[in-house]
């Protein structure tokens, strides 16, 4: 089976089960090792799963992987790194083993919730960066950054390095990928694409499509006919 991904405001944590998963991106093709982590990014990924594949996936909450993650999480952005290359995270080989044993879906998704409990490092979340979340997300992505940090009444550099190190990516870039993703869940609803260029903030078309086309790797009118699930 063939899946296009596109991206999203959450890190996840990719568990194959069985079975064999490569990535597609930038002319490339990567086999998946058995646990990887995944950063955020601005462009698609084509997933191709083998027969008999199954995989376990843990999306994490917006700003929380920070609480099982020593790396700075801004390092991984458009990037999927094997879990047992991060700090903490060398003994996997027991956790597989267990996960290869269990018999049922409920059984996997308890031993994967027990190690993640065993890897919590007790860090504070940041109110401050979690409420910059919640209006940029309100707003569907159309906020300039510069006016969003002074309504927090924080400088913007300050702003930009506590926000890239809760959740793993610029502010600039999250409302990138927030507008984005509210954009095609309008196109998934065949609305004009000149109305949803408008509404999004852009006055041309050609830019319109070409940001379109980094984020789903098709252009508006071809995704329209053969929509991708989100």
């Amino acid at each position: 089976m063939v899946n296009r991904l596109l991206p999203d405001t959450s890190l996840v944590l990719s568990i194959r089960l069985q079975g064999k998963v490569s990535l597609a991106a930038h002319d490339t093709i990567v086999d998946l090792p058995t646990f990887t982590l995944s950063g955020l990014r601005k462009t698609n990924r084509i997933a191709n799963y083998g027969e008999y594949t199954a995989n376990l996936l843990v999306v994490f909450r917006v700003g929380a992987a920070t609480a099982f993650f020593k790396e700075p999480l801004h390092g991984l952005f458009e990037a999927h790194v094997p879990l047992d290359q991060l700090e903490g995270h060398s003994g996997l080989h027991l956790l597989e083993e267990q996960l290869g044993e269990a018999v049922h879906t409920t059984d996997r998704v308890a031993l994967v919730e027990r190690y993640l409990l065993q890897q919590l490092l007790g860090t504070k979340s940041d109110p401050l960066i979690l409420e910059s979340i919640r209006r940029i997300q309100a707003k569907q992505g159309q906020v300039k950054i510069r006016e969003l940090a002074g309504s927090l009444y924080i400088s913007q550099d300050a702003f930009e390095k506590r926000f890239r190190r809760l959740a793993g990516v610029t502010p600039k870039q999250f409302a990138f990928i927030t507008k984005m993703r509210a954009i095609v869940l309008r196109a998934q609803q065949q609305d004009s694409l000149a109305d949803m260029a408008f509404d999004a903030g852009y006055y041309d078309l050609p830019h319109f499509n070409k940001d379109f086309k980094l984020f789903t790797g098709q252009t508006p009118t071809a995704f329209q006919q053969q929509p991708i699930i989100m």
